[in-house]
């Protein structure tokens, strides 16, 4: 290493000192951080992995995974209640959408493609109806939103080189396509990532958005009209075959972040958080997460006071207060696929052989 490539390194290293330095007296400033350092692990009921995760509340939150597994708890997880959808043993479920502790739909998906379904429950998992299926060669769905009990939308790899996405209006009973013409063209090689349910996100009463990567450029996809019409733009986020958006959150109709990186980079810091001020229809590197590694998960925490983010991969999670730019670790030895946060502060967060974690980050 001659002269010039030290000096660059160590600007470098000082650089992320300082990020990891601003993020701790944030944390300090702003979030008196009950259980912050150790977030404490809850039994889901389940060995299986787990991408779909929802809080409801902040005593209701339902989780699901491979092999047609979900799980619930309606005390904040201080009990858990775990099992499987009938005949949905070849699926994964990689998102659920919880309206209450009797509502929630799950959205599953064939891991080798050609396979998708989604389920929806009012009785708390009794029984389950199947309200969607679709065996098109190439389906492959990656993430799910609603507005509210009866008004969401979905969202698949391309099929007949067109993004396949399909809405309802009436909580499931009918699920309609949305015309391919209304739909930027993929790019080539362009898909999303179903890691961990939070590829598409929602705001209000019509927004919605979602990430991808997998071709030469990340972009993020936009409707401002519950998703009848689309509009696309790309993103300063690297994106290949391992690479792109993994997650994404709005906390209002202008401002949202969205994290990723690369799925075979599970540690190596990267600059792998961006954020928009003007609904998606431009993007900025915002920074590099804490703990460093592809993130496949964010969440805005509502109830917070100032703006806090919540971000998942395989290397831990941590939360940030400046839209980003900086991280704080959440002491925790374990990596995350998913999570969800509910109104106050309580933060959720749910992996592999049904791993579930909780924290409360609280407004000081």
């Amino acid at each position: 290493m001659d002269g010039t490539d030290r000096l660059d390194f160590l600007d470098r290293e000082i650089s992320r000192v300082l990020r990891t330095m601003t993020g701790a007296l944030l944390c300090l400033a702003y979030l008196a951080c009950r259980g912050a350092d150790h977030p404490e692990a809850q039994f889901s009921g389940t060995t299986a992995e787990l991408r779909g995760l929802t809080a409801a509340s902040e005593a209701v939150v339902w989780a699901a995974g491979r092999n047609g597994s979900y799980a619930r708890t309606t005390d904040g997880g201080a009990t858990w209640q775990a099992d499987t959808v009938p005949g949905a043993s070849e699926l994964f479920f990689i998102d659920v959408h919880a309206v209450d502790a009797n509502t929630a739909y799950l959205l599953g998906t064939h891991f080798d493609g050609g396979h998708a379904r989604i389920y929806k429950t009012t009785d708390g998992g009794a029984h389950w109806s199947l309200q969607y299926s679709d065996s098109a060669p190439g389906v492959f769905f990656d993430g799910m939103a609603f507005w509210d009990a009866d008004h969401g939308v979905a969202f698949s790899d391309p099929v007949d080189g067109s993004f396949l996405i399909v809405r309802t209006d009436d909580g499931g009973a009918t699920w309609r396509r949305v015309p391919a013409e209304n739909i930027p063209p993929p790019l080539s090689g362009e898909a999303g990532f179903a890691a961990s349910g939070t590829a598409m996100a929602v705001w209000g009463t019509d927004h919605v958005w979602f990430g991808t990567g997998g071709g030469a450029v990340a972009r993020v996809f936009r409707s401002g009209d519950r998703g009848r019409s689309w509009a696309v733009a790309e993103t300063p986020l690297p994106a290949d075959a391992s690479s792109g958006i993994f997650g994404i959150a709005f906390r209002d109709s202008l401002n949202g972040v969205a994290v990723g990186g690369d799925y075979t980079e599970r540690d190596e810091p990267s600059d792998n958080v961006i954020r928009t001020r003007d609904g998606g229809l431009t993007w900025e590197i915002a920074g590099g997460s804490l703990p460093a590694g592809v993130r496949y998960a964010v969440t805005y925490v509502p109830g917070t006071g100032r703006p806090t983010l919540v971000a998942s991969g395989p290397s831990g999670w941590g939360y940030s207060g400046d839209e980003g730019t900086t991280w704080v670790v959440l002491e925790d030895s374990l990596g995350y696929n998913t999570v969800s946060a509910a109104y106050g502060g309580m933060v959720w967060a749910a992996g592999t052989e049904g791993r579930v974690a909780a924290v409360t980050l609280q407004p000081h």
